[in-house]
């Protein structure tokens, strides 16, 4: 099925994030042992045997279902990703796509050919071809227009953008929100602010692309700005971020700027 529309092992690179605050009244979202984050695709090299490609993937890992956010531009290269990691597509429950270009739907059709039985979160604005095409390939279609409950600890932002529309992914933990963007399109402090609006607390970690390649620095330099202004306190530029942003973040955030690239594995302790 077309689509189209448009070394180190999991366990040697980890972070460790302390638990800082709840939300709210309520427990947790996320397990006892915290969330796994895993890159399995990115344009930026991490762990050397992995394939690095134009594209964006990420594995959550820790909460009720396990969740793919964008799968890449090619389905042979992200299974091959996922077979060095031991990753087992059966064992992925639900899909969530950021946006429909192909660097980050591109390896949905390798992967559902692979896959057990898989619930996708599409936005409502997805060509109709394309999701009559992923239920022909087996899988749940779920379209998403507003801010949307996903699984326990895990919601989309909802639709937001004009001329290209996108998702972000917002995981709910003890230490505050994690906000993962496919590209940002329609920015990524308007993606924060609607995670913000739409749960609450605190954003320990945004990560994903920040569609800043190509910007000039001063502007990437107000968005580092505002961000903070958000309280942001950590960022892992990827993807489509490119490399003057990277630094510029790193520059900011120091110790708290995470290095994103294919193989990277986050551990999000909660608690």
């Amino acid at each position: 099925m077309v689509l189209g529309a448009s070394g180190l092992a999991r366990s040697a690179v980890v972070i460790l994030v302390a638990a800082a605050c709840a939300l709210g009244a309520q427990a947790p979202s996320a397990s006892a042992n915290g969330l796994t984050l895993t890159v399995l695709y990115d344009n930026n090299p991490f762990d050397p045997r992995l394939t690095t490609a134009d594209g964006f993937s990420v594995l959550i890992e820790g909460l009720q279902r396990r969740i793919l956010f964008d799968t890449g531009g090619s389905g042979a290269i992200l299974l091959r990703n996922m077979g060095l990691l031991s990753i087992d597509p059966r064992q992925i429950d639900i899909v969530v796509l950021s946006h429909i270009h192909n660097d980050h739907v591109g390896g949905l059709a390798g992967l559902l050919g692979q896959a057990g039985s898989v619930r996708v979160y599409v936005l409502s604005s997805f060509p109709l071809e394309f999701k009559q095409r992923v239920r022909q390939a087996g899988a749940d279609v779920v379209e998403v227009s507003g801010p949307t409950e996903i699984t326990d600890g895990a919601h989309s932002t909802g639709e937001l953008g004009v001329a290209i529309k996108e998702q972000a992914l917002v995981l709910k933990t003890a230490a505050g929100l994690v906000v993962i963007t496919g590209c940002a399109h329609p920015g990524v402090v308007n993606m924060v602010a609607r995670a913000q609006a739409a749960l609450g607390g605190e954003v320990r970690l945004v990560m994903g692309g920040f569609h800043q390649r190509g910007m000039k620095a001063d502007v990437i330099l107000e968005v580092i700005a505002r961000l903070k202004a958000q309280g942001v306190r950590q960022v892992g530029p990827g993807h489509c971020s490119g490399d003057l942003s990277r630094r510029l973040f790193r520059e900011a955030y120091g110790e708290d700027f995470i290095e994103i690239g294919v193989g990277r594995v986050l551990r999000l302790a909660d608690g």
